[in-house]
């Protein structure tokens, strides 16, 4: 029964790793859990999952890209990445249920992460091209700084993992050390909250507010890091 994978889920919850921001947290893992139990009772398999939420993500991108910029087509593109959000969280708790992940699956994730990221802002910067006016062209350059610095930070973290594994010390996503002040101080930095903006996406002053206020977080949350990374790197001994 769903009832019964959704409860399994609940008492089996780790704690949510220190970099995770409100809405990942609060929100999406919980949305994510509701899918997975649904998931796990119709039988789909964690890839599957994944793939689930690859196609929500694309026709949302997609969208971004080449339909026309309305309210309701907001509305729509905000939906679809947000629901392709929460099946991402959704494919590793179906894992859980089936006794555990494998390291395919772990690709297949991160694999989907990136592309979506990759391809996310670029969208945004061809549905602005679009229909910028003239005069305001300047505006282009603000999916581009977002795209930048959302795939260098994803990079990043990916190799933090990658060589503090090697060294044995704790990775960047070691679970149990958030708290519900951390998570709403990173809330700005939330893919979920990217998600949402764009139900503005048919009103294009809101949206470049509301996107680049985003991007602003995103860049100086970059910088943070990346200086903070940096000096954990200089602390593992030399290979």
């Amino acid at each position: 029964m769903v009832a019964e994978a959704y409860h399994r889920l609940s008492r089996a919850q780790k704690g949510h790793a220190r970099g995770a921001p409100a809405y990942s947290v609060y929100v999406n893992r919980r949305l994510g859990r509701v899918l997975a139990a649904v998931a796990y009772r119709i039988g789909l398999t964690p890839n599957q999952v994944s793939l689930v939420s690859a196609t929500h993500s694309a026709v949302a991108i997609v969208l971004i890209a080449a339909a026309p910029r309305t309210v309701v087509m907001g509305i729509v593109i905000a939906l679809l990445l947000a629901l392709g959000y929460a099946w991402d969280s959704a494919d590793g708790q179906v894992a859980r249920l089936r006794g555990g992940g494998s390291p395919q699956g772990e690709w297949l994730d991160h694999f989907i992460d990136t592309l979506k990221i990759s391809s996310l802002h670029l969208a945004v910067l061809i549905g602005m091209f679009r229909t910028v006016p003239d005069g305001q062209t300047w505006t282009l350059l603000v999916p581009i700084f977002f795209s930048i610095s959302a795939s260098t930070f994803f990079s990043a973290m990916l190799l933090n993992d990658l060589l503090k594994g090697k060294h044995g010390t704790a990775s960047t996503h070691e679970r149990g050390g958030g708290t519900l002040g951390r998570s709403l101080l990173l809330a700005p930095t939330d893919f979920g909250l990217v998600c949402l903006v764009f139900l503005l996406w048919g009103l294009p002053v809101p949206f470049l507010l509301g996107y680049g206020l985003l991007t602003a977080a995103s860049v100086g949350f970059l910088l943070l890091a990346a200086a903070k990374w940096f000096r954990e790197m200089g602390a593992l001994p030399s290979t």
